[in-house]
């Protein structure tokens, strides 16, 4: 989803910015075999598949959580493309009412995966209405009002939730309950890295360098829309300031102009740290405090 946080001005914030939407499609993978890295997750979603498609039952409940960046959606779309099933997707803050959600819900069809993208921001009216429906695959309506009221059962085709958090601890424990199988992903080592980098570089047809690959790779905080993103940033440098291909002489100068160093700080990140180590004497030092010392919001 994407919000309006100043930090998304960074091109190593990990959150979905505008411009990223029309390349992120293209540069997904379709497949669990596509798919670089997660490999212990990989394994164990691979094993729920082959499972529930060799049974002709669809999946079990599913959720992903972890940082911002990672492939959440994307895994999302991997498993109803490895089930062959129709996916719908929606988000947490876009169901604003159990209306919203039961109109959803009464057009799924069997085997349908619906994905929830911040699945933590889900109202409790909302999720009254689902876990019935994920829980017995039925759906409970008041119709009417006042005495004359009536609570009508509809029954639901089996479906598979798949739901997408970055805060697990937000989410209500009842509704974490619901799902039957709970993935973390975690940030993506250096070889993982470099593999996304050039697959990325593939697709969009840009020659690069190993050495290039690696440098992007190492700056993009184990973080693969962040790695992408840069990628896209290095390569109109490369177009512009070079041949056209991405050597690490290249990648390296694209970077620094970008003010991102080899840990993959920004100058953001070394103001903070700066102002911690220089004005808070390593601290502890509150959030707030922080910011009005750098003169930035505390939301960045």
């Amino acid at each position: 989803m994407t919000t309006s946080n100043p930090s998304q001005e960074r091109p190593i914030a990990p959150q979905q910015k505008a411009e990223d939407i029309g390349l992120d499609t293209m540069l997904r993978p379709q497949r669990l075999s596509q798919f670089t890295g997660q490999d212990r997750l990989k394994d164990n979603l691979r094993i729920l598949i082959e499972a529930a498609r060799g049974r002709s039952e669809p999946l079990d409940h599913v959720l992903f959580h972890g940082p911002p960046g990672l492939g959440k959606t994307t895994l999302a779309q991997v498993v109803a493309n490895e089930m062959n099933a129709n996916i719908r997707h929606t988000a947490g803050p876009a169901i604003e009412h159990s209306g919203d959600l039961a109109a959803i819900l009464s057009n799924m069809r069997s085997g349908d995966i619906l994905f929830i993208d911040e699945v933590h921001r889900l109202s409790r009216p909302v999720e009254e209405i689902l876990y019935p429906a994920m829980e017995d695959f039925v759906l409970d309506l008041i119709v009417g009002k006042g005495p004359g009221a009536k609570n009508v059962r509809l029954k639901l085709p089996r479906f598979t939730v798949v739901g997408a958090t970055t805060r697990l601890a937000l989410m209500t424990a009842p509704l974490r309950a619901r799902f039957g199988a709970v993935y973390r992903m975690d940030f993506y080592d250096q070889p993982a890295m470099e593999e996304i980098v050039g697959r990325g570089a593939r697709i969009l047809e840009v020659p690069i360098e190993p050495e290039g690959m690696s440098e992007i790779a190492r700056r993009a905080r184990g973080t693969p829309r962040v790695a992408l993103r840069l990628l896209r940033r290095v390569r109109d440098y490369a177009q512009v300031r070079a041949d056209g291909s991405i050597s690490r002489d290249t990648a390296v100068a694209a970077l620094d102009l970008m003010e991102i160093d080899v840990l993959g700080l920004d100058d953001l990140d070394r103001r903070v740290l700066r102002a911690i180590i220089e004005k808070f004497g390593g601290g502890p030092v509150g959030l707030e405090t922080i910011a009005a010392s750098i003169s930035e919001e505390s939301d960045t």
